[in-house]
């Protein structure tokens, strides 16, 4: 048998607050909030697409800080400007055969903007 996705995880040193981050960059919400669940502050925190179209991303708490650039990473659809307001933080701007800005959210995980369809 082979293997079929699941969800996406991504670590945090302050998890909570990355969650809270990705809720309002992605217009997801806490899992937690929609089933009613609770769990300890120190436990992952899964997030969801409320419209149930995007997949579940887990925020898990780690102890160490990010050193050298992810080998997966997030692609988006959105705003550049947006998610810089919302606190990310701009490492190359699309231009010349590369047409999608790379971000990195508030804890430096890099992730791929695409202008919306």
């Amino acid at each position: 048998m082979t293997a079929k996705f699941k969800d996406l995880a991504l670590d945090a040193n302050d998890h909570q607050a990355l969650a809270d981050w990705w809720c309002s960059a992605l217009g997801y919400v806490r899992r937690d909030s929609l089933t009613g669940d609770e769990r300890p502050d120190d436990w992952p925190v899964p997030i969801v697409d409320p419209a149930g179209e995007g997949p579940l991303i887990w925020l898990n708490p780690v102890p160490e800080a990010k050193s050298v650039k992810n080998r997966m990473h997030l692609d988006v659809f959105g705003e550049t400007a947006e998610l810089l307001a919302l606190g990310a933080t701009l490492i190359r701007e699309r231009g010349g055969d590369v047409d999608w800005d790379l971000l990195a959210d508030p804890e430096g995980n890099e992730f791929c903007v695409f202008t919306p369809r």
